[in-house]
């Protein structure tokens, strides 16, 4: 038996396509959604958990309509081709409500200059006044016309500017002016009813954000046509993405033989790996990753044409009912072919889990479920945290973690069949949990040293990803694999559903930096999950090749 490595390359090119999708997607729509269109973080990570939900419903749905359909193409590759197409189409179909969005904010509002005179600048006392001044008046003047109510001005107002006057005050009176620290700071200086406050510039954007923010939804709300068509648009895309993604996953398995899948999966997330790398380079090369009120047309216009070639390419190679019939003729020549009946046989009497490997099962599953809570937060709102609070392009620490995490598969493969899956799952989650949690130190002067902590994100992450889903696995007997990876989706979409409402919530309570520490604290609650797992580690088996240590079900 030898894999056919240039077949499940071509096989793989869906897997490229789907994660050059959702990379993009993931980095460029909640910049999009909170800059451009004014929702908070609350209601931006509503629409960012949308997909998920989607997925949870639609993802079995048309893998299960797959499996009846019977075409002259055969059963996966339709749903591939129509929702490829139409997901390629949609995502380019944004361009048209974001640039529209983006002309009447320039044209109808102030906030794109106040933005492109403040946001790589360090200010001092003087030019931070007359900004809230100008912001002041802005509002006031909305106010007065009757765009907004007093109800609206008054949580501007206490909001923005009451946040910019009033916090950390000191009496005046008592105020050395003559202290050392006063020379050349870079901090508003406020006196303001016998008071004086002190802010660096870092907490002054995160007010001025919040202003930015809050304007734009003015605009949103007082004509929300253009965010209508927006929603529309990305509705169908996300749709679409949902109604062949089960279709694809299914493929490598209808057209390789069982004892190949292994080193095939490994390939095939290989290339979902690169397609996301790609997803960030394109937005490296069009200078997306940290500007707002950008114009995104060229990311979607890139991401969706090379969706289409990656799908010419695709159907040009891959002839799937031909391939299913090798695989049948595989069957035959090995002996395989009776392998699917006595599995079922073996389903029917499969024996229930004992007490103890059910609670590890039990824990195993909550820990999918923490970590993810954690990880998902920081991968859907970094694009909005790294260039507000850092002052920091988002793509180059996104492609260290990458690139980190590729190669850091082949050794964790190694340490996990040398100590156990469990104790390197706890390693990872110990180094990613130091990961999350020193982010939080970090300022625009020590921003750099993101490059070195999301190189170590990916790592701990890939060290997790790598083990989990076999430990849920190895806990299935016979033909349960398939319910047990049910086990493993629901939970970890289930986080992926919540964490983008939650973490946005505490964000637009208690500011973008409480997004680190949030996440910190779901993975280090997840170590006390894994910790007390008994069961769900393999017996020690040599692998045929390095590349099987990629074998990873892929998220």
């Amino acid at each position: 038996m030898k894999l056919n490595y240039k077949k499940v390359f071509y096989v793989g090119l869906a897997f490229f396509l789907i994660s050059l999708f959702w990379q993009t997607y993931d980095s460029v729509i909640t910049k999009i959604l909170i800059d451009k269109f004014g929702l908070n973080q609350t209601w931006s990570g509503v629409v960012m958990a949308l997909d998920n939900v989607l997925a949870l419903f639609l993802i079995p749905l048309f893998g299960g309509l797959s499996d009846k359909k019977n075409s002259k193409l055969g059963k996966r590759t339709p749903y591939i081709i129509v929702g490829t197409v139409v997901a390629a189409f949609a995502f380019i179909g944004l361009t048209f409500s974001d640039n529209y969005q983006t002309t009447k904010l320039e044209t109808e509002t102030s906030i794109v200059s106040q933005y492109d005179d403040v946001h790589d600048q360090t200010l001092d006392y003087n030019a931070w006044v007359g900004i809230r001044d100008g912001i002041v008046n802005q509002w006031q003047i909305l106010l007065n016309d009757g765009t907004i109510s007093q109800d609206t001005y008054d949580k501007f107002y206490e909001r923005v500017v009451d946040g910019i006057d009033t916090d950390d005050t000191t009496n005046i009176n008592s105020y050395d002016y003559d202290s050392d620290r006063r020379e050349g700071m870079n901090e508003i200086l406020n006196v303001s009813g016998g008071v004086i406050t002190t802010k660096d510039n870092s907490d002054l954007k995160e007010y001025f954000y919040l202003h930015l923010n809050q304007r734009a939804w003015v605009e949103t709300s007082q004509s929300p046509g253009t965010f209508i068509v927006f929603s529309l648009t990305l509705l169908i895309a996300l749709l679409f993405m949902a109604t062949f993604r089960s279709p694809a996953v299914a493929l490598m398995p209808d057209v390789t033989i069982k004892p190949l899948r292994s080193k095939a999966n490994a390939v095939i997330n290989l290339m979902g790996t690169f397609g996301g790398i790609g997803a960030i380079l394109i937005l490296t090369v069009f200078s997306l990753d940290k500007l707002s009120y950008v114009d995104y047309a060229p990311a979607f216009i890139t991401v969706g044409i090379l969706m289409l070639v990656l799908l010419g390419i695709f159907l040009w190679k891959v002839k799937e009912p031909a391939l299913v019939k090798e695989k049948e003729a595989e069957d035959l020549k090995y002996g395989l072919e009776d392998e699917e009946l006595e599995a079922k046989v073996e389903n029917e009497t499969v024996e229930e889990l004992s007490k103890e490997k059910k609670r590890s099962l039990i824990l195993i599953l909550s820990s999918v479920f923490l970590w993810f809570l954690g990880y998902n937060a920081v991968t859907t709102k970094l694009s909005d945290y790294a260039p507000k609070v850092l002052d920091l392009g988002f793509s180059m620490p996104l492609l260290i973690a990458q690139g980190a995490a590729l190669i850091a598969f082949v050794p964790i493969g190694i340490i996990a069949t040398k100590i156990g899956r469990r104790k390197t799952i706890l390693m990872g989650i110990t180094l990613l949990t130091l990961c999350f949690g020193s982010v939080y130190f970090l300022t625009p002067d020590t921003a750099f040293i993101m490059y070195v902590i999301f190189g170590l994100t990916g790592v701990g992450w890939a060290t997790i990803n790598v083990n989990s889903y076999p430990m849920v696995v190895e806990l299935a007997k016979g033909s349960n694999v398939g319910k047990y990876t049910g086990f493993y989706y629901t939970f970890s979409m289930a986080a992926q559903i919540l964490t983008p409402i939650l973490s946005g919530i505490l964000m637009d309570i208690l500011g973008r930096k409480v997004l680190f520490p949030y996440a910190a604290f779901f993975v280090a609650m997840a170590f006390i999950t894994m910790f007390f797992v008994k069961h769900g580690d393999a017996k020690i088996l040599k692998k045929d090749s390095a590349l099987e240590n990629f074998d990873v079900d892929m998220d």
